[in-house]
């Protein structure tokens, strides 16, 4: 498990090329989203700072970036704590642990990473009532990968009528992630494939408007295929401390 970087203040040369390598993004996500037709404000960029220092959030806080993505509770929990108050959203990014989910009902705004009923009628239930709802995505395993998560497409459509009447969340979509190392025809093919059960989902009568999907390696193929928030770490913070 990662353990929460030091928060020593980053100096202007660190700040400098974080506005470069953000500058960067942005005009790759609008090149990629005007070659799909899109506007690529419909496009959120979550930062995914997981060995990050808070100081590096809040130098990307300083750029205008608002919503950051997190692995590990242990981690997250003292840089929310240290970041309250601030304009910051947090989202649960990781692979979900059912001794954890109290911690991650009580202090995210979002989850990605359902892929069990159990799992989401325990975030549904320690959800704090006073608290708005959980937007959580299921995760579909997309591909043939056996070191990532999720549901089996055939298996999708009865989770999420099975998770949408709980209380205390809200279910917004789906999220997926891809095998390293393929090339750009099979991330747009698979991203694709995502998109297409969204769309099965809706015509089973969910409301989805979300596709988490694509991460430094494949945004680009991601945005083209629908993504309404992609998850960018290195490319965005450099190398994780």
């Amino acid at each position: 498990m990662l353990i929460t970087p030091q928060n020593s203040a980053p100096d202007g040369r660190y700040s400098a090329d974080l506005a470069g390598r953000l500058a960067d993004i942005r005009a790759r996500m609008t090149g990629a989203a005007e070659a799909a037709g899109r506007d690529v404000r419909s496009v959120t960029l979550l930062a995914v700072s997981k060995g990050q220092a808070v100081t590096h959030i809040r130098a990307a806080m300083a750029l205008g970036l608002t919503d950051f993505g997190e692995n590990y509770a242990d981690e997250a929990l003292p840089k929310i704590r240290q970041l309250a108050g601030s304009a910051a959203r947090w989202h649960f990014i990781g692979r979900l642990q059912g001794n954890k989910t109290r911690a991650i009902a009580e202090s995210f705004e979002w989850v990605h990473g359902v892929d069990r009923l159990r799992i989401a009628q325990r975030l549904s239930a320690q959800r704090p009532v006073h608290a708005p709802a959980l937007n959580v995505c299921v995760q579909v395993h997309i591909a043939a990968d056996p070191a990532k998560g999720g549901v089996a497409p055939g298996e999708l459509v009865p989770l999420l009528q099975a998770i949408a009447p709980l209380p205390r969340m809200k279910l917004r979509g789906l999220m997926c992630m891809l095998p390293y190392g393929i090339g750009p025809a099979e991330q747009r093919a698979t991203f694709m494939q995502m998109g297409t059960l969204a769309q099965q989902a809706r015509a089973a009568g969910l409301p989805l408007d979300t596709l988490s999907m694509g991460m430094s390696a494949d945004f680009e193929a991601a945005i083209e295929a629908g993504a309404t928030i992609v998850r960018i770490g290195t490319a965005l913070f450099g190398e994780r401390t």
